[in-house]
């Protein structure tokens, strides 16, 4: 562990003993928006870039600030608070592709009810104001620490109308992804976790819009994310959620070609921060059980030179895109059992790519590298092309197919 990340560490235990936990306010009562009538065609809508080989995320460009200044932030499902580097000043900070933000001057304090939603905690040391702080630790060894903070977010809105609240997150001065991970090379994370403390719930909790919002991944390059009511299509399927954290859905059964696997798994995770998706040890050797006999009977070969992703294959020539091997793939289904005819398609284009050595390679991953048994985590390549809507409204999740290299019609 380098001298720094000592001297940080040292900065935590000594912080934690010297904290009182914020006073108590009651994140349902702040978080009401009772007799608020939502205007139509107040959404938001961000270009995306990014693409999930070879970049394996993909970012929305945000102003902040007054001026305003664009960064680079990563879209993840999985994450709570929205989280930007800060210069104030950074003590360990991440390759970024623009300037560190500099931290504006309003704080938010331990007083403030916003505090309580992140969990913040009051700094008693006589040189420090009452800051609200955030610590984000990941079992991927992913840390961060920083102060949460308020600032201007110009946003224009579909029906043409421009709007500048001033919104929380965090300004982060201590980051570290654990040796030997390349983060994305963006300046912070567009949190969209279910939580209160995300942009979405704080325009839905000024009475700007709907505290509804989705993402649609473009297999080819970039695609859309929106906040708002106003893009969900009418044709869309619609499933509850079973948790009031995470998007989970389930308990769904696994289908391979048409035909049951014998898997049943009764969570199934959304979440955006994961480039590949991570099927349970026990659904992944079902899946390869039903990919061997397709790679027999079309003659591939295993690639064990090519590392891109643990499970690759080559055939007689190069491939140049998945259009080369789609007929050759069969298609995957995770049908909802607790719900009518819902049913979540994998074409071969959600869980394959294109080696740049020409190879096809598996795009879903064992649960048993990353401990997880019973649980099945759907990344960014099962949701390409595919408009993906989460309500917190009504708590569901919805999808149907979608050209996402194409923004959205709304009136």
């Amino acid at each position: 562990m380098d001298e720094q990340r000592i001297m940080v560490l040292f900065y935590l235990v000594a912080l934690s003993a010297t904290v009182q936990q914020c006073h108590s306010f009651s994140s349902d009562q702040l978080l009401k928006h009772e007799n608020v009538t939502f205007q139509k065609g107040s959404s938001i809508i961000f270009n995306l870039s990014g693409n999930v080989y070879p970049t394996g995320y993909y970012y929305a460009t945000v102003n902040i600030g007054n001026p305003p200044r664009p960064y680079f932030l990563n879209i993840d499902t999985k994450s709570k608070i929205t989280l930007l580097q800060c210069d104030a000043p950074c003590v360990r900070c991440l390759p970024a592709p623009h300037p560190l933000y500099k931290q504006s001057n309003d704080i938010v304090k331990c007083d403030d009810p916003f505090c309580t939603l992140f969990r913040g905690y009051t700094v008693s040391r006589s040189n420090l104001p009452k800051q609200c702080l955030y610590v984000v630790a990941h079992a991927d060894h992913e840390f961060s620490f920083g102060v949460i903070i308020r600032d201007l977010f110009p946003f224009k809105l579909t029906n043409g109308n421009t709007i500048i609240p001033r919104l929380g997150f965090g300004c982060g001065f201590y980051h570290d992804f654990g040796d030997g991970v390349h983060p994305p090379f963006t300046d912070g994370v567009l949190a969209l976790g279910n939580r209160n403390t995300t942009i979405s719930a704080q325009l839905s909790k000024l009475g700007l819009m709907q505290n509804i919002f989705g993402h649609c991944f473009s297999a080819q390059e970039g695609g859309f994310v929106f906040m708002g009511d106003d893009i969900v299509p009418s044709e869309i399927v619609w499933a509850p959620l079973l948790s009031y954290d995470d998007y989970v859905l389930g308990p769904a059964e696994l289908r391979f070609d048409g035909q049951a696997t014998g898997v049943e798994e009764l969570e199934i995770y959304f979440d955006s921060g994961s480039t590949y998706t991570i099927f349970s040890s026990r659904a992944y050797v079902a899946l390869l059980n039903g990919l061997n006999r397709t790679i027999n009977r079309n003659h591939l070969k295993v690639a064990n030179d090519d590392k891109t992703l643990p499970v690759c294959w080559k055939g007689t020539k190069a491939f140049k895109s998945i259009r080369d091997v789609e007929n050759l793939f069969k298609p995957l289904v995770l049908s909802f059992t607790n719900s009518t005819n819902v049913q979540l398609q994998l074409s071969p284009e959600a869980y394959l790519i294109i080696s740049d050595r020409g190879n096809v390679c598996l795009g879903i991953l064992s649960g048993a590298d990353f401990a997880m048994t019973d649980t099945i985590t759907i990344g960014d390549i099962s949701m390409q092309d595919q408009i993906m809507i989460y309500d917190l409204e009504n708590y569901q999740i919805g999808w149907a197919p979608a050209n996402c290299s194409e923004l959205p019609k709304f009136s």
